[in-house]
């Protein structure tokens, strides 16, 4: 199904897969009275919730995205994420504020294994994304966004011409409401829009002031290096920090450090330990392997207590919905396991 917003009927659309139908729902919706519309979280940080936002606020978060990347009518986007949770919702919201030609994609891990022609606009999961590497050439504008890119995923698409960014956001900021370039240049720090501002509290958590797309002062739980006032450069979640023998250890910066050296996917937790109050492991997806342990413990970690006390392989690391990773439904599995 391709929606053109320059001339669009709701009533001249017939859409056949159950994808297809949800998104002319949300259409209809849309252009309801209604002044607001129900978005669902992940879920990936805490229980999946359901709330309402203002219509008028997503469009001021499309405009921002759109005007960033240079997107303007009549260009071509692809749709390829559920539009149940705020990435793909936004994505129909870009597409009516700019009047975009959408092309609606298979929801699978290989949305565009059927694309053919050029498209100039698409976000993805970095999981699609992995999947999709002989095909992102067609792409001009990629936005990947609902988890971290890995390490590895960088280096596969460090060559190439398409303009690529990594997303900073969450359900409150309607999306994002920054970008990090990652092909073809590769850029450290991620770069705010127009009329956002940030900073940190007490912890070095980020603080967002985004009047166009929340009223509120957005707290996060992201531990923050800030470069200026447009740039910075996310260290970890203050949540996710494990605290082993009175040494803070960020898994996410220990993650990347990893990530560079194996294909992977490996998560760093910390577990109850009576000595060091938290035990630091590595689980990894996938087969047992010596070799890959090895080579862990052989890194060259910034401080020593940064190599795993205990290394798990496990079949499948547990991911939510929209493919984030789930620490906290893997650490419980973990925990249960060595009862």
């Amino acid at each position: 199904m391709v929606i053109d917003f320059k001339n669009l009927n709701i009533n001249e659309l017939n859409p056949e897969t159950e994808f297809e139908k949800k998104i002319k729902k949300f259409l209809e919706e849309w252009f309801s009275d209604s002044l607001t519309v129900k978005v669902q979280t992940s879920g990936s940080t805490g229980q999946p919730k359901v709330f309402e936002i203002e219509k008028n606020k997503m469009i001021n978060s499309a405009v921002m995205t759109c005007n960033f990347l240079g997107l303007k009518d009549g260009d071509t986007a692809l749709l390829c994420l559920p539009v149940e949770y705020i990435s793909g919702k936004m994505m129909i919201v870009r597409s009516i504020e700019r009047k975009l030609k959408l092309k609606v994609a298979d929801l699978s891990l290989k949305p565009i294994k059927n694309l053919e022609e050029e498209i100039v606009f698409c976000a993805m999961t970095p999981l699609q994304v992995e999947n999709s590497l002989d095909k992102l050439s067609l792409i001009k504008n990629l936005i990947i966004g609902g988890a971290a890119v890995s390490e590895s995923l960088k280096r596969r698409i460090s060559g190439l011409q398409t303009r690529i960014y990594e997303t900073y956001g969450m359900s409150e900021t309607l999306s994002h409401i920054a970008l990090k370039q990652l092909a073809p240049q590769s850029q450290e720090y991620f770069t705010i829009f127009e009329n956002v501002s940030i900073d940190t509290d007490e912890r070095g958590c980020l603080t967002i002031v985004a009047p166009n797309v929340n009223t509120e002062k957005l707290q996060t739980n992201d531990l923050v290096e800030i470069k200026n006032e447009k740039q910075f450069r996310f260290l970890g979640r203050v949540d996710n920090v494990i605290n082993s023998g009175g040494a803070k250890i960020f898994p996410e910066e220990l993650e990347a450090v990893v990530k560079k050296e194996i294909p992977n996917e490996i998560v760093f937790l910390g577990i109850q330990d009576e000595s060091l109050g938290q035990k630091l492991i590595a689980v990894i997806e996938g087969e047992s392997a010596k070799e890959i342990e090895n080579m862990i413990m052989k890194l060259d970690f910034k401080k020593n207590f940064h190599k795993p006390k205990e290394i798990i392989f496990i079949d499948r690391i547990p991911r939510t919905p929209n493919g984030k990773i789930s620490r906290r439904e893997l650490l419980e599995r973990i925990i249960n396991t060595n009862r």
